[in-house]
This record gives C-alpha cells, structure tokens and sequence, in this order.
C-alpha cells in the first residue's frame, strides 16, 4: 500500500471572520481538531508498523474477510488501514443544496455509481456524523450529472453554469461553517463519474489544488493528482442492480483469446477497431456485435476482455470483465486504475499502452497458461471489492472507495 507525502494545512490567509467563533470551540489544553489529528496520527504510525511486514496475508484476525496474496501491494498494511478506518473515519455531509442537484444522483446508468455513493451518504452510512466537530473530512454532496441534465444546453460545448453553481456553493458552505476557510479546502472532498467532473473543479481552484476529487475520468495528463485524488470505478448498472450471476465459463471452455465490443468513441478506439476489427478470429473485436450474439456471453466465454479508453480514460468495461472473470487489459495512457493504493494491478490485469495496439495478440499469446490461470483465479478474488450492494457490505465497492478518500486524509494534517 502506498502512502504519499504528508502535507499540513492551516488557515495562513487571516480569515479572521471565524476567528472568534473557533476560539470559543477550543478546549483549554487540547481543540477538538487537535484531538482528531493525534487518533490519526496514532493510526498512521499502526498503519506504518504493519506496512513492515512483508507476508503476503494480513496477520490481523478478522470474522469476514483476511485480505491475502499478490492482488495487494501490502495486504497487512491495507488489512491495518482498513480495521482503523472502522474504528475513526467520520464525514459530515453539508445539508445545503437541493435535490435534484444536490443531495441526489443517478443509480441506472453509466454513472450510477455517482448516484449510489450520493444516496448511501444521505440515508446514512456508518461514515456519517451529524456533528461536523466530530468529523475527519466533509463531503460537498453535488452532482455533476444531475447538474448536466438540467443546467447544460445541448450542443452549446460550454459548462459555465456548471462551473458557476458549483462556485456558488462553495461560497455558502464556507459562509455558513468554518471547516473550508480552515484547511482551504484540504478536507474536504466531491466525487463525481460524469467526464466534466473534473471540468467542474477547475471553477473552484482551493477545490481543484486542495480537496480531495474522487473521480472515474481519473487522467493524470487533465490533473489528476494520484497523491491527493482517488480513482473512482464507472460500472454501469442497467437496471440500477447488479443484473445476472458473476462469474463465467471455466478457463478450459473460454474459446475466444481477447474480445472487445463497442462503439467508435475516441482515437483508442479508433485505432484498435481500425487495427482488429474482422482481422482475426482469435481477437475477436466490433463496432456492433453480430444479430443474436450476446455482449455478456461473449464477456464470459473470452479469455481477455479489452478496455480502451472511449472519449475519457475510464471504461465501465474494467468492472464488467471482473464481474465475467474475465482477465482486463487497460489500453490507455495516463489513467490510474481504482484502489490502486492497495490493488497490484499488474497481478491480475494486462496494461497495454496506445503505442502497442498493433502488438495486443502478441502481447497476449505471450503470457503462458500457468501465468492466465493465476490471473484468472486472482480477478475472482478481487470480485468482491467490485461488488455493488443494496446494503454496502464490508470490503465492497463503497467500503473500498471509502477507503481510497480515508488514505488521502491520512496523508494530510489540518491546524486551527
């Protein structure tokens, strides 16, 4: 597990409108700021110690799950990160705003994922505290698209409302509490999936500099900052649940060497339909799958299911080739995959740079039958931190992008 550099932050602009309101919160020997950043110092140096020992299984007891082998980069310090998470990890989420803006988000579609983290926070997570002294970090409860559905004028290529809506709120939440005149913004976190998620942060520049951004269009070459931002993964929910069981034909029965379905979006696409496409029967790749050919048979029955990048960097097909146990190849530049704090991607997925389109086959007839199978069997072991249930469960899609924002706060101190 990596951990970042570690950056303090106070207040050094003499906001002084809350100065005597902060007073007033102080204890005499210790504010309750100061008390929080002495239990997370406390868990970084646990976190720490466990980090030094190398095994490849948590030795940490645990009743649902041990995290162990080489999908993690330390299971012992993730295990660790993660039991002490349970423990601390508190978010406020401001109660400004409206719905359908504010407070709400899509739960069927591409990006339901925005919608279903929004939704979890609201009604209630374990993570949430309605006592913003209590707090570790605060939640800006906006979405990116509910506000392109009802703010963004079709075909008009400019987002300033957007831009201005999420500047607005910004302005009322730091008017109405102390908490982001105190860090500039360096607790505080928004999450969007929509690829003008980041667009939207640029409006805000302590929001696009300081906070935390939990974002699927996770580009490093559009500012994407892996320090202080977190991946986010795009799955896309049809019916707003996970739809059919995991899993797919066992790797004897998998016929199809790599597969990739999907529409013309991007030049990566462009050039692996242009270079595949109808070329090769072991490669199997199309614009447009044939009449009474399944998408999610094809899915299942592939060794390799290929995901390129579309117009933006992340792809739903990453979480819809785990889900079919089927291994993904990343074809991309400057995107950093999900959980890649804790996850060792290189363990269970092949990455493939732009440059190496032309090689996919060659690349992929290189990996022998015992290194397939370890991958294979390691994409069913990180099923489950994937999964998307009606209730989070431990470990989890929720828990894990937790996780991801709690790793970015412990690297960060905040001062009255």
């Amino acid at each position: 597990m990596q951990m970042h550099c570690f950056v303090v932050f106070s207040n050094s602009l003499g906001l002084a409108s809350y100065e005597k309101k902060q007073e007033t919160w102080k204890d005499k020997r210790y504010s309750k700021l100061e008390r929080l950043e002495a239990s997370l110092a406390r868990a970084r140096s646990s976190i720490r110690e466990a980090a030094r020992n190398g095994s490849l299984k948590s030795t940490h007891e645990d009743p649902d799950y041990v995290p162990q082998g080489p999908i993690y980069r330390n299971a012992n310090a993730f295990h660790r990160s993660y039991l002490e998470m349970e423990k601390l990890f508190k978010i406020y989420v401001y109660e400004e705003g409206e719905p359908p803006m504010f407070h709400d988000g899509p739960c069927k579609s591409i990006y339901s994922t925005e919608g279903r983290f929004i939704h979890e926070m609201e009604k209630g997570s374990v993570y949430r505290t309605t006592d913003p002294d209590q707090a570790l970090l605060y939640f800006l409860p906006f979405s990116v698209v509910m506000m392109v559905q009802y703010l963004y004028v079709p075909d008009s290529h400019e987002i300033h409302a957007i831009e201005n809506t999420v500047i607005d709120y910004i302005h009322l939440i730091s008017h109405n509490h102390p908490f982001w005149n105190r860090s500039l913004g360096a607790d505080h976190f928004m999450l969007s999936c929509h690829d003008w998620g980041p667009r939207a942060s640029t409006s805000v520049p302590y929001l696009y500099n300081n906070s935390i951004r939990v974002l699927c269009n996770a580009n490093t070459s559009e500012g994407f900052n892996p320090s202080k931002d977190v991946s986010f993964p795009e799955i896309h929910l049809r019916t707003g649940e996970m739809s059919g069981p995991l899993g797919g034909l066992s790797p004897s029965r998998r016929p199809i060497l790599g597969f990739f379905a999907g529409r013309l979006h991007g030049h990566i696409r462009y050039l692996l339909l242009e270079q595949w496409k109808d070329k090769d029967k072991d490669l199997q790749v199309y614009d447009q799958l044939p009449n009474g050919v399944s998408y999610d048979s094809m899915l299942k029955k592939s060794r390799f299911c290929l995901c390129p990048s579309g117009y933006e960097v992340a792809s739903p097909r990453v979480v819809e080739a785990i889900y079919a146990e089927c291994v993904p190849v990343l074809i991309s530049d400057n995107y950093v995959p999900p959980f890649n704090d804790v996850l060792n991607w290189k363990s269970f997925a092949v990455q493939v740079q732009v440059r190496d389109i032309a090689n996919i086959k060659r690349i992929l007839m290189g990996i022998s039958q015992t290194q397939y199978l370890r991958m294979y069997r390691r994409v069913k072991q990180v099923q489950r931190h994937f999964m998307v249930n009606a209730a989070p469960q431990r470990f989890d899609v929720f828990h894990m992008t937790i996780h991801s924002i709690w790793l970015r706060r412990l690297n960060i101190r905040i001062r009255d």
